[in-house]
């Protein structure tokens, strides 16, 4: 087993990884701050971005979604696995990349949603996340810029509960009176 602390963060002195702030008070929101470490920064000093802002009853709603997600995913690697606790919260850089689409998504979300907005992001494959991140992190990642872009995109994206079912008895009524009539073949109208 790798030394990591919290969720897979390294523990080494100045790398690159997230942090989920959680207040003492209960109703204070959470932050979610990526830390860039010190990265051969030439002032030598910890560069770190909070990231978003979110209520704590949609924290509530998110964190053990997220909790599960990243825990099971650790064990695989065979690496100690984390607990959300009040004060400070590493992850690992990857997973707070996850993370922050999950959070972007819920900021403007219902209780009701934010179940959605689980459900379709546990969906998604770490890299389809790390896409979404790279994408709204370079329009509109920073804690104020809620609303925006494709910060926007991930809240209509993941919340919407509706599902497509398709059942293959169900004929579209333009199509139950006519005869079955062979397509015509798309190639037969090029001109060569």
């Amino acid at each position: 087993m790798s030394a990591t602390d919290g969720f897979g963060a390294p523990i080494a002195f100045g790398a690159h990884h997230f942090i989920v702030d959680i207040p003492v008070a209960p109703r204070e929101p959470v932050e979610i701050i990526e830390d860039f470490g010190f990265n051969g920064h030439e002032t030598k000093k910890e560069i770190t971005e909070c990231r978003v802002i979110l209520a704590r009853e949609l924290w509530s709603a998110i964190r053990d979604q997220a909790r599960s997600d990243f825990n099971e995913r650790l064990k695989k690697k065979k690496m100690q696995t984390g607990a959300w606790s009040t004060g400070k919260n590493k992850l690992d850089r990857f997973l707070g990349k996850e993370l922050c689409v999950l959070a972007w998504a819920a900021e403007h979300a219902t209780l009701d949603e934010c179940a959605i907005i689980c459900q379709k992001w546990s969906a998604l494959r770490p890299e389809e996340r790390w896409w979404l991140f790279a994408k709204t992190a370079a329009e509109a990642g920073g804690d104020k810029d809620t609303s925006r872009g494709w910060r926007k995109a991930l809240y209509c994206a993941l919340s919407d509960g509706t599902s497509i079912k398709v059942d293959k008895k169900i004929v579209p009524k333009s199509r139950k009176n006519k005869t079955d009539e062979p397509l015509p073949n798309l190639f037969d109208f090029i001109e060569g």
